[in-house]
């Protein structure tokens, strides 16, 4: 008798683990932290964009009722030292950017924080902070991309020096000369901020030396190292905790200076610290999309087979950082061009240095692409999605290697099912009384980032048979904690039931920060491995246990089945797990796992892919735009939780409608400051404007990327999306819309 296999428990739709606690307000955020002696502080931001303090009033400020101290550039001590801007996939410090505020007079942005009050309550801290006088010296601020314009350059490298600001592929030159058709156009960006339903917190306390953070961040560990440089303490003194985390979105991706300050106010008080950004502040805070302009230029024969593609960004940075998102590297690989230019342009601002926000990069990079590919399917009058079939990349073009795993052409196939595809004649678009129907599509790419250092994760069993896997990463909306014991249970195979994850504290396993996409991958392998470690060690005992039914078996004949270690071929020999640690009077037992950077060059390329397609409805009076219909089909290679990974796919993908329709933050070139940073300015989605979605996935066996085969689904939900919508737009209107946000004024 054979062991009959289990129900996989990976894949299954499982509800979150975090759900009840989240819905019900018992989950406890870092600003909900209770400590005794516990005090507010609040941030004064510049009234200017560019230029010097000449005075700070404090005076009225301090005598305010319970206010403990008021902090400035006068009386702040200096950081040790400035960690340099690396992004927060490195795993070490992680820096937002290379300004610490408040160490000197010097105004570099509106908003930039100039002061803390800390006082007993935080409303007296919010009044005592309006009672700060500031007088500056005032300079004229480049805040736009045309004030600098003329200033740009090309940077060395870009990304915190990990990717170069020029690359290239064939001869684009030769490539643009001999193409029969081209396509020559410039498509601009609003900037755009993130808005996570919790805003960036941090409560700090000092107790005997060490210094404790409860901290809203993607990456505890990154907090951690970044406070260890900067205040110069062993980063073994730092412990991090971020259990819940309300939404990041890239906000909460790097280490801003908010914990840094909050440590230093918590220091000089002797008490707790409690430190949450206004909404109002979380525009200039934790950094944004920047502002941005993208060149393309398309060669492609009669047949419509590109021959050289051109991309070039121009982007506002800050004075400080050469900070620009990566749009042009992955829209680089899509499709089987044989040259490629990619040139990034800066333009020193009056900014905070720009960061992550969902999809960077690939968001506004895809944009340009699949509008310019829609562009020549209507000069080529071919149908747009038979024009990238002829263009599709049966091997990575960059390099030359075979992918990974792929799946391109089943999302392509997949998506025109569900929409409908076959329906639309190009130039005829259907009719709707005042309505006029039209439909696009548009590939999605995202990156696969190999981690840079070890991923670490513990698992332990427990003599009643249930199980823990452990790592430091936080819960901020994915639904890790629910995935991660999945991979448990599926490794030592127990029921999901007696499996959970343990994470959000410094003090587990070290892993990098959980962005780019990478959280399921690096952690999951990270648990997957402890587990197997862990199972092998236990199998191990049994077989070498002269009382245990499986004494002298092959341990790679035994199998792991509903918490029993069991024969392959007979299962019924063999014990549980309980039975085993029981009878050797030990209470539990532990394995690590580390799941490393790849050693030596992976024999293949490695990216997810997946495909848009979209039905919208254009009020030819009115203008109004309203996406009725939504259908992505993805290939993440394996998917640890369809539901979860679903709505992982669908929040993309409605982000990416929002950022085609609504989202833009207006920078006030005169002064240099935001002119809307309020929920009730920056323009999102309700729930009346959310269209029928449906996602697919493609699962797609991949050996390579890691030991789970798992690619992510964070973010490629969004690449391409607002590209579908506006090729949607086109073909009901003929109006080719080259600007992010699209707004009722361009479809008039």
């Amino acid at each position: 008798m054979t062991a009959t296999a289990p129900t996989p428990v990976i894949g299954r739709p499982l509800p979150r683990v975090d759900g009840r606690p989240k819905t019900t307000g018992t989950a406890r955020y870092s600003a909900d932290v209770s400590l005794p002696g516990l005090t507010h502080a609040v941030l004064v931001g510049a009234a200017i964009a560019r230029g010097r303090i000449t005075a700070i009033d404090a005076a009225d400020a301090l005598d305010a009722p319970g206010v403990l101290a008021v902090l400035t550039h006068e009386n702040l001590p200096r950081v040790t030292a400035q960690p340099p801007l690396l992004p927060s996939l490195a795993g070490g410090p992680s820096p937002g950017q290379t300004f610490c505020p408040m160490q000197d007079d010097r105004i570099h942005y509106a908003g930039q924080h100039i002061a803390v009050v800390v006082a007993d309550t935080y409303e007296r801290a919010l009044y005592a902070a309006r009672l700060v006088h500031v007088r500056y010296r005032e300079e004229d601020p480049v805040a736009v991309l045309d004030q600098g314009r003329d200033q740009a350059y090309v940077p060395e490298k870009i990304f915190g020096g990990l990717l170069p600001g020029r690359s290239a592929r064939g001869d684009v030159e030769a490539g643009l000369e001999r193409a029969e058709v081209r396509v020559e156009a410039t498509y601009t960006f609003a900037p755009n901020h993130q808005n996570p339903l919790e805003t960036s917190s941090t409560t700090a306390m000092w107790e005997g030396g060490r210094l404790f953070l409860h901290d809203a961040t993607q990456g505890p560990a990154a907090t951690q190292h970044t406070v260890s440089v900067m205040l110069g303490i062993p980063h073994a003194d730092i412990r991090v905790y971020s259990h819940y985390v309300g939404g990041s979105f890239g906000a909460k991706a790097s280490t801003w200076d908010h914990p840094l300050l909050a440590a230093l106010a918590a220091r000089h008080v002797g008490r707790p610290v409690r430190l949450a950004l206004t909404r109002e502040q979380m525009f200039t805070s934790c950094g944004h999309r920047e502002e941005q302009e993208h060149r393309i230029a398309l060669g492609a024969d009669r047949d419509g087979r590109l021959t050289a593609l051109r991309h070039h960004k121009l982007s506002l940075t800050s004075h400080f950082d050469d900070w620009a998102e990566t749009s042009l590297e992955a829209p680089a690989q899509v499709y089987a061009c044989p040259a490629h230019e990619g040139v990034y342009r800066l333009v020193r601002g009056n900014t905070m240095t720009p960061t992550f926000m969902r999809c960077p990069g690939e968001g506004s990079g895809m944009f340009a692409l699949e509008s310019a590919l829609d562009e020549l399917a209507t000069r080529l009058d071919i149908d747009p999605l038979e024009l990238r079939l002829r263009n599709h990349a049966d091997r990575d073009p960059a390099s030359g290697k075979p992918w990974s795993s792929h799946g391109l052409r089943e999302c392509y196939e997949r998506g025109a099912e569900r929409i409908g595809w076959d329906r639309r004649v190009a130039g005829r678009p259907e009719r709707e009384g005042p309505w006029t129907i039209g439909l696009g599509m548009a590939s999605a790419v995202y990156p696969i980032v190999p981690p840079s250092n070890p991923q670490r994760a513990r698992a332990r069993i427990y003599a009643d048979g249930s199980a823990v896997a452990q790592a430091a990463t936080a819960e901020f909306g994915t639904g890790a904690a629910t995935a991660m014991a999945q991979v448990l249970a599926d490794a030592l195979g127990l029921p999901v039931e007696r499996c959970r994850f343990e994470g959000g504290d410094t003090d587990l396993p070290n892993v990098a920060s959980t962005v780019g996409s990478t959280g399921a991958a690096m952690v999951g392998s990270a648990v997957h491995l402890a587990a197997v470690a862990l199972r092998d060690q236990l199998i191990g005992r049994a077989v070498a246990d002269e009382r245990s039914p499986l004494h002298g078996a092959d341990p790679g004949a035994v199998v792991p089945v509903d918490g029993r270690m069991a024969l392959r071929d007979d299962p019924g020999t063999g014990e549980s797990y309980a039975e085993l640690l029981t009878r050797h009077f030990q209470p539990d037992a532990e394995a690590y796992g580390s799941f490393g950077p790849p050693q030596g060059e992976p024999p293949a390329a490695m990216i997810t892919l997946g495909a848009h397609f979209v039905e919208v409805a254009v009020d030819g009076e009115l203008g109004r735009v309203r996406v009725r219909r939504m259908a992505g089909a993805f290939a993440p290679g394996r998917v640890l939780n369809a539901r979860t990974a679903k709505g992982q796919l669908m929040s993309g993908m409605l982000w990416g409608m929002s950022q085609a329709l609504l989202e833009a933050t207006h920078m006030d070139a005169a002064t240099g400051r935001w002119a809307n940073p309020s929920l009730g300015d920056y323009l999102i989605p309700v729930h009346a404007d959310t269209p029928e979605v449906t996602v697919d996935l493609i699962e797609t066996a991949d050996h390579v990327v890691n030991p789970l085969g798992v690619k992510g689904v964070g973010e490629i939900g969004q690449s391409g999306t607002a590209a579908a919508i506006a090729n949607a737009i086109h073909h009901a209107t003929g109006r080719r819309i080259r600007k992010l946000p699209m707004t009722v004024e361009d479809t008039l």
